[in-house]
C-alpha cells in the first residue's frame, strides 16, 4: 500500500497509551546571599515552588502539548505528591490510569536551584509491590486495544519490570510499541517496534565504537537481534540515527541554543508516538521528534513542545 503523508492536524485523532515509570519533578527556587554558619554549605532562601510530571508523565505531557490524546497508566503512592501528579495530568487533559499503592511513596525529585543553577537534588523512591504491579497489567491488558500506539517509558523505578508480557501482548494485536530503554540489557525489549536510546544509553547496551561504520554496524547488529523494526539513535549535538532494515537515515540538531537536555527522550518518543499513531512513516516522524526535540532543550528543566511550537520550529 502507498504511504500517504498525513498532516499535523492528524495529531488530534492520534491516541497513544504510556506505561511506565512516573515521577513528581518539584522544583524549590530561591537566592543565595550568604554561607550557613552550620556547615560549609550554601543557604537558600526559597522563594517559588513549581510542580512538573516528571518520567512516564512527561512523555504523556509531552503527547498532549503536540495534540494527541494521551492516556497514562503507572503506580503512585497513595500521598500528597500523588495529589499534585493527579491534578498536573487533570489540567494536561490526560486520562489518568494510576494505580494506588499504600507500600511505597511516589517517586519524587526534588530540585534546589538558585538563578537557574541546581544546588541539590534530592530523591524520594521504593519499587512498587508485586500487587499494585499486577493491577498495572490487568489493566492495561483492559486498555491497549483502545490505543493507536503504546510508550513503554522505563527509568528503571520497577513498573516495567515485566516488559516483555506488554510487549507481546501488544504486538499481538498490531499495536506499535515504543520504548525508551533503561540499563545494559536491552534483550528485555525484544520484538519492540523502536526503541530510541541516547549515546550513552546505546553505549552501555553495546560498548563503544571507534568509528560512524563501526556504530552503524553495532546498532543494525542490535536491532536485528532484538527483531526490531527500527532503531533511533538521540547523539546530542550531532543530530538523530535511524537505523532500519537496510537504511541509515542521519538528521542534524535542530536546535539553536541548547539550554537545558532533561526531558529531551520524553519530547523524542513522545512525538514519535503521536507520529506513528498518526500514520507518518518512520523517517517523516523523525524529522518532526527531530523539530520537537529542539524547541524542548532551549528550555529550562522537564518541558514540552506545543502544536504551535512544533508548526513554526518545522517552518523555520
Amino acid at each position: 500500500m502507498k504511504y500517504r503523508k498525513p498532516k499535523l492536524a492528524d495529531f488530534q485523532k492520534a491516541k497513544v497509551l504510556v506505561v511506565g515509570d512516573v515521577m513528581l519533578d518539584r522544583y524549590w527556587f530561591g537566592d543565595v546571599n550568604r554561607i550557613s554558619p552550620e556547615a560549609p554549605v550554601p543557604i537558600a532562601k526559597i522563594d517559588k515552588i513549581e510542580h512538573r510530571a516528571g518520567g512516564a508523565a512527561n512523555v504523556a505531557r509531552n503527547i498532549a502539548a503536540l495534540g494527541g490524546q494521551a492516556a497514562l497508566l503507572s503506580v503512585v503512592g497513595n500521598d500528597e505528591a500523588a495529589n499534585t501528579l493527579t491534578q498536573l495530568l487533570q489540567n494536561d487533559g490526560i486520562a489518568n490510569h494510576l494505580q494506588y499503592s499504600a507500600s511505597m511513596p511516589t517517586t519524587l525529585k526534588l530540585r534546589v536551584l538558585s538563578r537557574n543553577q541546581q544546588l541539590i537534588r534530592l530523591d524520594f523512591e521504593e519499587r512498587p509491590d508485586s500487587g499494585s504491579l499486577n493491577q498495572v497489567y490487568h489493566e492495561y491488558g483492559q486498555l491497549m486495544g483502545q490505543y493507536d500506539a503504546v510508550i513503554l517509558s522505563d527509568y528503571g523505578k520497577g513498573v516495567l519490570h515485566d516488559v516483555s508480557v506488554l510487549i507481546a501482548a501488544a504486538r499481538a494485536i498490531g499495536k506499535p510499541v515504543l520504548i525508551d530503554p533503561k540499563g545494559a540489557d536491552f534483550t528485555r525489549y525484544e520484538d519492540a517496534t523502536l526503541l530510541t536510546p541516547n549515546r550513552a544509553e546505546l553505549h552501555e547496551a553495546i560498548g563503544g565504537w571507534s568509528n560512524e561504520q563501526n556504530l552503524t554496524e553495532k546498532a543494525q547488529k542490535l536491532r536485528e537481534d532484538l527483531g526490531l523494526d527500527a532503531l533511533l539513535l538521540t547523539r546530542s549535538e550531532e543530530g538523530m540515527s535511524l537505523y532500519r532494515e537496510n537504511k541509515i537515515e542521519h538528521q542534524a540538531t535542530r536546535a539553536q541554543e541548547v539550554y537545558d537536555v532533561s526531558g529531551a527522550g520524553d519530547t523524542v518518543i513522545a512525538a514519535m508516538g503521536v507520529c506513528l499513531a498518526a500514520g507518518y512513516d518512520f523517517a517523516d516522524a523523525m524529522h518532526i521528534a527531530n523539530s520537537a526535540a529542539g524547541v524542548v532543550v532551549a528550555k529550562l528543566g522537564t518541558a514540552v513542545c506545543s502544536f504551535d511550537e512544533l508548526t513554526q520550529a518545522l517552518k523555520d
